[in-house]
């Protein structure tokens, strides 16, 4: 269904849904309205061969499009992956070579029709364009920016200041990256939120191209399971499109409440109002539906059913016996029971645990507690067994 011969407004709400930068929402509704297919880019540098979750908020925005009856041409940057993307690097990244990216580049092609429909997605690499690209022409390009404008990017400005080197070749990465939307002729351009200053290039060099400019959405970086960083395989807070269904659905049931409503908007085709319905509902409960939806995405949705009984059978069901034993340090003073959560990483917050108590989620040696302002005075040697929820459960030994 191409958006325009459907609701304009709701494809809009779908396509800028959990987007951080849309440039320009009336130039982009426009071109619904025109009915044809919108021709959508997203470029991929092949510079580590697997992607994880935080390449699927990219991949799935494209999808939406996709759905929506758009022509995605997914771009590897073979080409680009040799200079080496400057966005967010102190110093010159260390090129990688032809024969790694090719590599790479096969196992991106591999994963992204775990997410994107083979059948409609164009994938293009931007060797075809820059590999022929002769010395008048690189020259050309350059003639089409000048150095204060590639010195307004951040991440330039910055090194500029603290006195660290540019080599001459990062200069020329936004150029390259603009000049494949000409190539693409693309409406659309897709990119983490980090990437904007090269995608709105591309929007200058197709006007000084005779094209129109293309639109640009950017999406936010997806935090990690910590809760606090970014996702990245460096940092291991990362779910990979190639681990198995268990380790998928049991890292997705690690993550925090809050994190997951973050998740719920950038991972999934849930609109808002969707999002706040389910926030009506027990968390864990809506926690399980994320974790089987991404298992799903992945390993189809039977695989998803599989791993959400394995892992209940394994957590939930477990007895008293085998709650695992945590040594507490004991104290003179009363402590609010909903410090104790928390410190445990039991809660996520002291409002998430007095919620959690409120809701008669929370008992100590099997009565429920029913007073969120509850202390409690560790002595040494007590063993009390505490249980959040369905799923979280284990003995705090007082030393």
């Amino acid at each position: 269904m191409i958006a325009a011969s459907g609701s304009i407004s709701d494809a809009l709400a779908l396509l800028t849904k959990g987007t951080v930068t849309c440039h320009k929402v009336d130039q982009l509704e426009a071109k619904l309205k025109e009915g044809r297919p919108l021709r959508i880019k997203a470029g991929f540098d092949p510079t580590a061969p697997d992607l994880h979750l935080g390449h699927g908020v990219l991949i799935r925005k494209m999808a939406q499009f996709q759905k929506l009856g758009h022509e995605v041409t997914f771009l590897i940057g073979d080409f680009t992956g040799l200079i080496g993307d400057p966005t967010g690097k102190k110093a010159t990244r260390p090129p990688l070579t032809k024969d790694e990216v090719l590599a790479n580049a096969e196992t991106y092609k591999a994963q992204v029709f775990k997410i994107l429909d083979p059948e409609k997605t164009k994938i293009r690499f931007n060797s075809e364009w820059f590999g022929n690209l002769a010395g008048e022409g690189w020259i050309r390009l350059a003639s089409r920016f000048t150095v204060a404008q590639m010195l307004e990017r951040n991440d330039f400005a910055k090194r500029m200041d603290a006195r660290e080197p540019i080599a001459l070749h990062e200069l020329l990465y936004p150029l390259v990256q603009a000049y494949d939307s000409v190539a693409l002729q693309a409406d659309v351009e897709l990119g983490g939120n980090d990437q904007l200053f090269n995608l709105m290039q591309g929007r200058t060099l197709q006007e000084a191209s005779g094209q129109k400019p293309q639109v640009v959405l950017t999406v936010p970086l997806l935090v990690g399971l910590d809760g606090a960083e970014k996702m990245s395989k460096s940092l291991g807070n990362y779910i990979g499109f190639l681990e198995d269904p268990d380790t998928q659905f049991g890292k997705t049931m690690s993550i925090s409440d809050a994190l997951m409503w973050d998740w719920y908007l950038l991972l999934t085709d849930k609109l808002p109002a969707e999002i706040e319905a389910l926030k009506q509902g027990h968390p864990m409960d809506a926690k399980k539906a994320l974790a089987r939806q991404i298992v799903a995405d992945f390993h189809g949705p039977e695989a998803g059913r599989e791993a959400e009984a394995r892992w209940i059978q394994r957590f939930s069901e477990r007895s008293q016996d085998q709650a695992p034993e945590v040594a507490i340090a004991g104290t003179e003073d009363e402590v609010p029971l909903t410090r104790l959560l928390v410190d445990r990483g039991l809660a996520g917050s002291r409002k998430e645990a007095e919620r959690l108590v409120a809701q008669g989620a929370v008992s100590l040696d099997g009565q429920k507690v029913a007073d969120p302002a509850l202390r409690m005075r560790l002595l040494s040697g007590q063993s009390v067994l505490v249980k959040v929820g369905k799923l979280k459960l284990e003995r705090w030994v007082v030393t």
